[in-house]
């Protein structure tokens, strides 16, 4: 019974990694790929992205897409 539960665990926590990178990833290469050239937002929001990691990239996600893609279109 406790080696089910552990393989659970495991799994799930494996899956969440998994997804938390693909997450990152693709919150990272969005912003260096798409976000304007012009001023420090690019520079400014890949650091803050790869220093605060998970946190990092929710904020990306929720405070600047939107705004970027509002303006710019992508």
């Amino acid at each position: 019974m406790f080696s089910i539960i552990s393989l659970i665990l495991f799994l799930f926590s494996l899956a969440f990694t998994v997804l938390y990178f693909v997450f990152w990833i693709w919150m990272l290469i969005d912003c260096l790929k798409y976000e304007p050239s012009e001023g420090n937002d690019k520079i400014i929001w890949a650091v803050v992205i790869i220093l605060l990691q998970a946190l990092g990239a929710l904020l990306y996600y929720i405070v600047r897409r939107p705004e970027r893609i509002k303006q710019t279109g992508q």
